[in-house]
């Protein structure tokens, strides 16, 4: 809704998206939608390098549950586990969410897996800026989002998702055929 309410004042010649998280994504979307005679390029954080492995969060997640480990045990692997910005660093939603939207046409090619904090993350993210500038009305080639997301970019991140096996939530949510098993 925050992106619909900012958008509103129609003072915009173009929006950039900046989006992380797994429902923060489709929220700009949405409300960029109510836009679409806008330009508008979304710009991915990027997935966090890797910190603690899983193996060993799970093991003090396990301790924490048998009572062998303290809430300050629990709390140092959570924060070793997600101790940077990104996006998590396991291909779940939000790393989903960021591929469909660079298969959908939304994001400068190639930048959905670039970390953040990186010069090529930064490079991308100039570029993404200088992207939307060419797009505009006032740019070299005025391409409002209504253009961009057809029904034939929807398709693409579909298949793209499914190809890339996603993640079961994204499954269940993108389930394209009444076909598919009603435990998805």
């Amino acid at each position: 809704m925050s992106t619909a309410i900012a958008l509103s004042h129609a003072m915009f010649d173009g929006a950039l998206c900046l989006g992380v998280c797994d429902k923060i994504v489709p929220g700009l979307l949405i409300g960029a939608l109510s836009f679409g005679h806008l330009p508008v390029v979304f710009v991915p954080a990027g997935p966090m390098p890797s910190g603690l492995a899983n193996k060993e969060k799970a093991r003090v997640r396990q301790l924490y549950a048998e009572g062998k480990a303290s809430r300050d045990d629990l709390l140092e692997a959570e924060s070793q586990s997600y101790h940077s910005p990104g996006t998590c660093t396991f291909y779940g939603t939000a790393n989903s969410n960021q591929m469909m939207m660079e298969m959908m046409g939304l994001h400068v090619p190639g930048s959905a897996f670039v970390n953040p904090n990186t010069p090529l993350r930064d490079r991308l993210t100039r570029h993404a800026a200088q992207q939307v500038a060419r797009i505009t009305d006032k740019g070299q080639s005025y391409r409002p989002l209504a253009e961009t997301l057809d029904e034939k970019a929807i398709v693409n991140a579909v298949v793209g998702l499914l190809a890339t096996g996603a993640p079961p939530t994204m499954r269940c949510t993108c389930r394209p055929s009444p076909a598919l098993p009603a435990s998805c």
